[in-house]
């Protein structure tokens, strides 16, 4: 496993995260396999959301846990928030930011979260309400270091100018197929391919030249929630370019591709949602792929991508 400080938040976490979205459709004995399997490869940052099995997956987390053995100080436990698929709205109100952290708090069975995530952007958002329940957050110890999901640079500018505490991570879907935050800089200016289009305001520079970390969400995925492109028939070229750098290296094709984005100079962490145990190995292997300039243009073209 590598290992990455990010920059005015927590150190030596690994470029590997393990996702927790799918926990709930596990027994805690399960449960406590993958934290454990993923824990053996490296792992120290499990990532979770309160919308997650509405709040199910932090339930099962702390349940297998306590199963582990692990001590609750060498990992680092990640939480979102602004998701209410019950009343069907996003939420940053303080209101709800600090409801939401006593109930992942509760949930998870720990006095703190490493890192809080504002999932998504409530575009009703107050920043000077964020910027109040961040203070009374982190005063009370129970949030060390925060962020935000899916977040646009603007809206991050914004809440920058209210905000008194780093925003340290900005979790972006990222992967061979959806590569969007990285396209636009090829094409820009090509009326020729939507490719062209920016539709993120250059987030990724913009967290480049700020010291936020991406976290990749989704890195096996096509579409946005279209399955993975691992094996499917519809990305031919693209599994073949994996297999042959997979024969390679000794690794499974899903290592190839999270290891396609660890070796973007960004320094990002790639975040895995498997619950398999085999897979999760597997997977964390891509930590270890150390790929080329060429091979990864050559992932990249695979991809359905060209060159202008």
């Amino acid at each position: 496993m590598k290992y990455i400080n990010i920059v005015n938040g927590p150190q030596n976490v690994s470029t590997v995260i393990q996702g927790c979205m799918r926990m709930p459709a596990l027994t805690k004995e399960q449960a406590a396999k993958v934290i454990t399997t993923a824990h053996e490869c490296g792992v120290n940052f499990y990532d979770h959301a309160t919308c997650y099995g509405d709040g199910e997956a932090e339930t099962r987390f702390s349940q297998a846990f306590a199963l582990t053995g692990i001590k609750r100080e060498d990992i680092y436990i990640q939480s979102k928030c602004g998701l209410c698929f019950d009343r069907n709205e996003f939420d940053w109100t303080k209101e709800n930011i600090i409801k939401s952290v006593e109930g992942s708090l509760k949930r998870l069975g720990t006095d703190y979260l490493d890192t809080l995530l504002l999932h998504r952007p409530d575009v009703l958002f107050d920043p000077q309400e964020v910027a109040q329940a961040f203070d009374e957050l982190e005063r009370a110890g129970k949030v060390r270091w925060f962020g935000v999901s899916n977040v646009v640079p603007m809206q991050l500018e914004l809440l920058k100018k209210y905000v008194t505490q780093p925003l340290v991570i900005n979790q972006l879907q990222l992967s061979l197929e959806q590569s969007q935050l990285i396209d636009q800089a090829l094409y820009m200016n090509n009326k020729t391919t939507d490719l062209s289009v920016n539709r993120d305001g250059s987030a990724l520079d913009y967290c480049r030249l700020n010291d936020i970390t991406i976290q990749a969400w989704s890195p096996l995925q096509y579409g946005m929630f279209g399955g993975s492109f691992i094996d499917s028939p519809d990305f031919p070229e693209l599994n073949k370019a994996l297999e042959e750098i997979a024969q390679r290296e000794n690794a499974a094709k899903a290592a190839v591709a999270v290891a396609w984005i660890l070796r973007h100079p960004a320094k990002m962490q790639a975040i895995i949602g498997s619950m398999d145990p085999v897979h999760i190995k597997e997977t964390c292997h891509a930590a270890d792929i150390e790929l080329s300039h060429h091979d990864w243009y050559a992932l990249y073209l695979a991809a359905g991508k060209f060159l202008p």
